[in-house]
């Protein structure tokens, strides 16, 4: 058996849940059933969290490439846990032409700045979300104990001076700091919700010595000169992870396309000079950007071509491609649901027969890998395989037959049909599912 002893039995019960219900990466503990990428978080954690970001107070962005239902959020959550493991600030996005989209700072800057998150108090703690409580957090620990004068001077000859692009967005965290810490409740109100790019009267922030407010014009300003003080602050740097979920997200065109691509691109610059110190950039999208957007774009295309992807021996490629694994489809898929049946021996407390289990796992890894053409098949492999598990835990344990293997695929909803390749591709009736699949799509 296993030696299961490191696994909490809250976090097992969390991932079952997660990943058996829908197939979603579970909130926390999502290394004990990670598998395959190791490499590139390897090189992210050693070449950049612990080397760049912090010591050279550098900055980088890397083009995270998978098909949908290929992991991509999956290891934007094993990034974010590596982040959280070295004390960085985390942000993590999904971009939709709805609700996000990238050719539109404003939006952009509202969703970072209310999913930054500092990491979590313990494997299943509250983690502090949002930029004012950051803001209240950090200052509970750093501005608390000091005297009112040593207070002033911090203020002035400190938070005033950090070097930041946007001076107004400087001058107002520094008075929500001062507002929180003297309990000025109106102040921290009013600022908290100019920091949240809400619209707020210019009469009422003139009292602080703000002027103007956030919009497209200088979102992305706000963005770096956040990145700025968190540094300032003393904080390691911050992880900003954007998740395409739209299917055809790549795929806009015109203004819209052209903007997007523009804002990209002066991203990627900022993250190769000094504008955006300990930033770690991620950005994941399906291999149709690579293919069918960038080369439209030669700036981009200079920028984000590279002859290899990420590993140790081209650690400063851009590109983290998750289609490019060291792994065979079926290897990696046995090893997933060895992962998994780790994970729910702690959940349930169940002594199964390990040897007979992982035949199991085997057989079925073998079917789903012969079967299905797309990486999207991890995530039908996880739900097929939890729910198979809980039924040997109920009844007499057996080895299963290639014919079930199939018979288990088949009954899935989503390869219900005679071409289950389409069901990742886009079929006629693949449009209605669009807005389930585009929040629920990864492993």
């Amino acid at each position: 058996m296993a030696d299961n002893t490191a696994i909490d039995v809250k976090v097992a019960e969390h991932i079952l849940n997660r990943m058996g219900e829908i197939g979603q990466p579970p909130e926390f503990g999502i290394q004990l059933v990670n598998v395959g990428n190791e490499e590139y978080l390897e090189v992210l954690q050693r070449q950049y969290l612990r080397r760049l970001l912090t010591e050279a107070r550098g900055s980088a962005f890397k083009l995270v490439q998978g098909y949908f239902g290929g992991g991509k959020t999956h290891f934007l959550h094993c990034v974010r846990d590596l982040a959280w493991n070295e004390n960085f600030l985390t942000s993590m996005v999904s971009l939709s032409r709805q609700e996000c989209p990238f050719d539109d700072p404003y939006l952009v800057y509202k969703a970072v700045v209310g999913s930054i998150m500092m990491p979590p108090s313990d494997v299943m703690g509250y983690a502090v979300r949002g930029l004012p409580d950051v803001l209240r957090s950090w200052a509970d620990n750093n501005l608390a104990d000091m005297t009112d004068e040593a207070f002033k001077t911090w203020f002035k000859g400190t938070a005033l001076r950090i070097p930041v692009r946007n001076h107004n967005f400087r001058r107002a965290v520094a008075e929500f700091l001062s507002a929180y810490r003297n309990g000025d409740d109106q102040a921290e109100v009013i600022l908290e919700a100019w920091l949240y790019g809400e619209a707020v009267p210019h009469a009422d922030l003139k009292r602080y010595g703000v002027y103007g407010i956030i919009d497209r014009s200088n979102a992305l300003q706000s963005l770096c000169s956040m990145a700025q003080l968190f540094k300032g602050y003393g904080f390691p740097g911050v992880v900003m992870m954007f998740d395409e979920v739209d299917r055809n997200l790549s795929l806009i065109s015109g203004k819209k396309l052209r903007t997007w691509v523009d804002n990209l691109r002066q991203v990627i610059d900022m993250c190769g000079g000094s504008e955006l110190p300990g930033v770690l950039f991620l950005y994941a999208v399906p291999p149709e950007f690579m293919r069918n957007v960038v080369p439209e774009y030669p700036a981009l295309d200079q920028r984000l071509r590279c002859p290899l992807s990420m590993s140790m021996r081209s650690p400063q490629s851009a590109l983290i491609d998750l289609e490019n694994l060291s792994m065979t489809p079926d290897a990696l898929l046995k090893a997933i649901g060895l992962k998994l049946l780790d994970v729910a021996q702690v959940a349930w407390g169940w002594d199964c027969n390990r040897a007979l289990q992982e035949k199991n796992a085997a057989v079925l890894a073998d079917c789903m890998s012969r079967y299905i053409f797309e990486s999207g098949h991890r995530r039908q492999f996880v739900k097929v395989w939890i729910s198979f598990l809980q039924t040997q835990r109920f009844g007499d344990e057996y080895e299963m037959t290639p014919e079930e293997a199939e018979s288990l695929m088949a009954s899935n909803d989503r390869f219900g049909g005679s071409d289950p390749e389409g069901a990742y591709m886009g079929g006629e009736d693949s449009d209605q599912d669009d807005a389930f699949d585009d929040e629920f799509r990864d492993f």
